[in-house]
């Protein structure tokens, strides 16, 4: 079954309420015990190589998967006050990698001022885009903004076929990523030897996990560049997260217990181990602390006697912080992992 684009504002009443039903003793034991288990407990970060932002929840898509329920009426937007807040404590490190992730976070005021200064301290930017989002009239010159800032795109495409990308994202939004993909690769995006990296994010449309990388990767490569012309560098595999619009799909269709033991039954210790939150920090819109944009949307921010807030940022202390966990992380744990940069194991 497909998940399908949702309507709703805000498919469960409160992060709280979601955390209730994730911590719910059903079919599958407690993720904190996998973790004991695998003798990574109390689980902590190794450093942070990725210092993510997610500038807010405004975008011009409401897709049925997302777990950040983000869409074009939401209003949570970073302001520039706590952009420069983040610039501050970057400048403090030697992170050597910006993530800018939202919403469409090219429509957040603040994004072009991330970039900019972020690439000015000599950093490498990268930049979670919809696709679509390069097709609205206020951002007619945001493909050539990010080819001259050489900032990487990390572009969400459900499928290679219409059918299935516009079930999850809504009607045209296939035809539009497809015509967005070609004014990227028209500037060198995707293109050997160009320098401007193109790599897309694909999430299974239904309730199981994703397929092999490396085999989907090449479908996609072969489908893409036979029908429509267009080329990119990689495809990641992201796992569906049990959290928001996915998660009420799960409760809908009577896939949610299922789901989870799936999940459960699939944690891979080696996963577990290469988790992104151990190598990530996750700065909220109105500038709380994460471990991953997951707890973000959760509300579980860091923990354990490590600074809340970008304003408190301390690199050494947050990157040796103790991570906070819950049922949900079960997502990024399964078969061969899932991050934000793909499979881990």
């Amino acid at each position: 079954m497909l998940v399908t684009l949702k309507s709703r504002a805000n498919p469960l009443s409160s992060a709280k309420e979601q955390l209730r039903l994730l911590s719910a003793r059903n079919g599958f034991p407690p993720f904190v015990e996998k973790l004991r288990a695998a003798g990574l407990k109390p689980l902590r970060a190794t450093g942070i190589s990725i210092f993510q932002i997610n500038v807010g929840k405004l975008c011009n898509q409401t897709c049925g998967h997302c777990h950040v329920d983000a869409g074009p009426d939401r209003r949570e937007i970073m302001s520039l006050e706590t952009a420069e807040l983040c610039i501050r404590a970057l400048a403090q490190t030697d992170i050597p990698a910006v993530d800018i992730t939202g919403g469409a976070p090219e429509l957040a005021p603040c994004f072009r001022y991330l970039v900019e200064q972020t690439k000015a301290l000599g950093r490498h930017v990268m930049d979670r885009s919809n696709l679509t989002v390069l097709l609205v009239s206020s951002q007619a010159d945001l493909a050539e903004f990010l080819a001259r800032h050489q900032v990487e795109i990390i572009a969400s495409l459900p499928y290679f076929r219409a059918a299935q990308t516009d079930a999850q994202r809504g009607e045209g939004v296939f035809e539009k990523s497809i015509a967005a993909l070609r004014k990227l690769n028209a500037l060198g995006y995707g293109r050997d030897g160009s320098g401007l990296k193109l790599n897309l994010v694909y999430n299974p449309a239904g309730a199981f996990l994703p397929p092999r990388q490396e085999s989907i990767e090449k479908q996609f490569k072969r489908e893409l560049e036979q029908k429509h012309g267009v080329a990119f560098n990689h495809l990641y595999t992201i796992t569906n997260m049990p959290i928001s619009r996915f998660l009420e799909f799960l409760l809908s269709t009577n896939n949610y217990e299922g789901y989870m033991e799936r999940l459960a039954n699939a944690f891979n210790p080696a996963a577990a181990a290469g988790v992104m939150c151990r190598t990530t920090l996750s700065v909220g819109w109105e500038g709380t602390l994460y471990d991953c944009d997951f707890n973000q949307m959760l509300e579980l921010p860091t923990g354990f006697g490590a600074p809340r807030h970008i304003g408190a940022f301390d690199a050494a202390q947050l990157g040796a912080r103790r991570i906070v966990t819950a049922n949900h992380c079960y997502g990024c744990t399964a078969g061969a992992g899932s991050s934000c940069g793909g499979t881990i194991a």
